[in-house]
């Protein structure tokens, strides 16, 4: 019988990364990662990611015959109805761009499209840290905040696509995604002591046991729990999976986060609901995406 694969791509403003997976999540070769270089002209964004996807198939020895469908994860906002990049920051060229109908016109497959933080966690809940799991809420830490909602294991977009989406919530004298992000992690390090700092900088001298660093995490902790709090109180998920580059410093601001956390959940979540971090590493944003042709 003749196989069947699917392809994922995560499609992001700094890069493309481009795998092909059997329905049950084994990875068929190495995948393809290549930079977006997101100002350049639209039209070149949109080949470097045709190309991504003709390597995967020549790395796999694949054919166009053999892909059951196309997943694409694409940073936001977007129309997901009408598979349409809307006004993007990250991707200022392909304003209102209709990539699902391009990407499904050249390789005449289903195509299927979503938000990349929704099919990073996607990925965690059918073969990562939420396997088992049908209802789930996930982060992603990184530029930016994410946010995703897993109920009955299919993504709730909600009524215009904008399910999840706290980044913009008000916080402070700010928003939540202000304070909970890498630039929110260097601003924190910054006010306690006047050096700038990376987020992975910060995180290696928290390993040194810098005090300043340390410190930086226990409040960034303190946070992301309000943002943790606001959505196991509204969904009870059974898990909230930590994803992102953010989440490597995980044993720095957990125990601050799960402090407050448990304070300011309700008593039955608060004694059952399980905060982890994702564990399909940088292989999670296109495996999520591919799982959506399932």
């Amino acid at each position: 019988m003749r196989r069947e694969v699917l392809i994922g791509v995560d499609f992001g403003g700094t890069k493309i990364l481009t795998g092909a997976m059997t329905e049950d999540g084994n990875i068929i070769c190495e995948p393809v990662n290549v930079p977006t270089n997101g100002s350049d002209e639209g039209n070149s964004i949109i080949e470097r990611l045709m190309d991504s996807i003709d390597e995967v198939l020549r790395k796999g020895g694949l054919s166009t015959a053999e892909i059951k469908g196309i997943g694409l994860g694409v940073t936001g906002p977007l129309d997901i109805k009408k598979g349409l990049i809307l006004e993007c920051p990250q991707l200022p060229t392909l304003h209102f761009f209709p990539l699902r109908n391009t990407v499904e016109e050249h390789f005449q497959r289903p195509v299927y499209m979503n938000n990349d933080a929704n099919c990073l966690i996607f990925g965690e809940t059918i073969f990562g840290s939420g396997v088992g799991k049908k209802n789930v809420m996930g982060f992603t830490l990184g530029t930016g905040l994410g946010c995703a909602i897993i109920l009955d294991k299919k993504i709730f977009d909600g009524a215009t696509g904008s399910a999840g989406e706290i980044w913009h919530s008000p916080f402070r004298e700010g928003t939540i995604e202000d304070f909970v992000c890498g630039a929110g992690v260097s601003k924190i390090y910054k006010k306690i002591s006047g050096g700038d700092k990376s987020s992975a900088e910060i995180a290696a001298l928290a390993k040194k046991g810098d005090e300043s660093a340390l410190e930086t995490w226990r409040k960034f902790g303190e946070y992301l729990s309000v943002a943790i709090s606001w959505a196991i109180n509204i969904i009870d998920p059974e898990i909230v999976i930590l994803g992102g580059s953010i989440s490597n410093a995980f044993e720095f601001f957990s125990p601050s986060m799960e402090k407050k956390l448990r304070r300011n959940i309700c008593p039955v979540p608060a004694e059952k609901t399980k905060v982890v971090c994702a564990k399909l590493g940088t292989n999670a944003g296109f495996v999520g995406a591919a799982a959506l042709a399932l």
